[in-house]
């Protein structure tokens, strides 16, 4: 949309939202940080949805523009002015005259610039408010003045918490700790590491004929423990979802045996870390929907847990937004890679920094390969798999990995169900 236009219709579907929740009241369970927010919300969702009537934010919508669209139950209308001209005439209608409408809104919320969280956070009003992690480099860091402007950005969501409202928060984050003191509301931690109200332990990942077949683990809450599955996805930022969902659930008056069954149905969102069937006997770890220097950190320890494996292949795309620290935490992570990889691919200028990172701490420049684009990428990456790789693929969105995920899956067919950013729109998109 040209800016002028899509101004006009953020302040218009703001107005309606804005009204919708005085008429309606719900409860709002506001999600953000700078990793995992996604995978945090749909958990949430799952373990309250069967108990009380839920919406949860579509996809990504965590914006100025987003977060209305997931209030008044809208659909994006990308860059089509009618179907945003008509968005506008059905949100007044359900703004004015709805009858229905879900007793809790779990709604993610991201900042791509400062004032962002603080224009949200200042109506939305949450009556909880989860903190994934707060990173020392986190993504969008390049449009504010250090790492500490965007924590404390992203800190707007709690300082406009209901005064009766809860925090919840990631206990193994020694950031959100250090905010802890501000705190007001009453708190609940989650944690893996650390003791905390909320713990998951015990991770293992499970296997179908030596096939990474999802994640195990055990949480313990006040009530007990109990034991969870998650199927097709890895990765440590499962069990800190549940143990999110899980406090929240609590807090909502759900059962942590309701909650615990919830989650068993959860399907955790294309392009994290999700396993899926690659070409020549291969096994590819999705986790394309974007990236960030600790989002690059754990996905490379989930791999590296993956047993058996023939070879371990990062194929790495550009992590943007990073501004004045992007080269040095390439560089840094190239030589993580370097101990942890067999065989390394870099897609896009920036990620040039993984190359040479990677040569510097050791690794053979016969098993570095380096692309301008994915398209390439993806066909060489095609005749290099040889049975029992075990390949992650990761870049930010601007890269649109997901397209070199679709080029060596084995079952293309399951592209829309299984990828990322499979809307016409994106598709359309160069």
């Amino acid at each position: 949309m040209k800016a002028f236009f899509r101004r006009i219709v953020v302040n218009i579907l703001t107005a309606q939202a804005r009204y919708l929740l005085r008429r309606k009241n719900p409860t709002i369970v506001a999600i953000t940080g700078s990793v995992g927010k996604t995978s945090t919300k749909d958990a949430i969702y799952a373990a309250i949805k069967d108990t009380v009537p839920a919406r949860k934010s579509q996809k990504g919508f965590n914006s100025e523009i987003g977060v209305p669209l997931t209030i008044l139950g809208l659909q994006s209308g990308w860059n089509n002015p009618l179907i945003w001209l008509w968005n506008i005439v059905d949100g007044l209608g359900i703004a004015l005259f709805a009858k229905k409408y879900p007793a809790v809104l779990v709604l993610e919320m991201g900042v791509d610039k400062p004032g962002d969280m603080e224009a949200l956070a200042k109506w939305i009003k949450p009556d909880v408010a989860v903190l994934t992690r707060l990173p020392d480099v986190p993504v969008h860091v390049e449009s504010f003045v250090s790492p500490e402007a965007v924590i404390q950005e992203k800190m707007a969501l709690v300082r406009n918490l209901k005064s009766s409202g809860v925090l919840v928060y990631n206990h193994d984050d020694v950031l959100i700790q250090k905010q802890l003191p501000n705190v007001r509301q009453k708190t609940i931690g989650y944690a893996r590491y650390s003791p905390a109200e909320i713990t998951a332990s015990k991770d293992r990942i499970f296997y179908k004929d030596d096939v990474p077949a999802g994640v195990r683990f055990t949480i313990t809450t006040p009530d007990g423990s109990a034991e969870i599955e998650i199927k097709d996805f890895l990765g440590t930022q499962q069990m800190y979802a549940a143990g999110a969902a899980i406090a929240t659930a609590r807090h909502l008056g759900v059962s942590t045996e309701d909650a615990v069954k919830g989650l068993q149905t959860l399907v955790p969102p294309p392009g994290r870390l999700r396993v899926i069937k690659g070409l020549k006997g291969s096994v590819l770890l999705d986790d394309s929907y974007n990236s960030s220097p600790i989002a690059v950190e754990h996905a490379l320890e989930a791999m590296m847990e993956v047993k058996p494996a023939r070879r371990k292949i990062a194929v790495l795309g550009d992590m943007l937004e990073l501004g004045k620290y992007s080269a040095d935490e390439h560089k840094r992570l190239g030589a993580v890679v370097a101990n942890s990889c067999d065989a390394l691919l870099t897609i896009g200028i920036r990620a040039r920094g993984f190359a040479a990172g990677a040569l510097a701490a050791g690794m053979d420049e016969s098993v570095i390969f380096q692309y301008e684009k994915t398209p390439r990428a993806g066909r060489e990456l095609q005749s290099m798999l040889q049975p029992g790789d075990v390949v992650l693929i990761k870049g930010s969105q601007g890269i649109r990995m997901e397209r070199i995920v679709e080029e060596v899956m084995a079952e293309p067919q399951l592209a829309e169900t299984l990828l990322a950013r499979q809307e016409r729109a994106w598709k359309n998109t160069p």
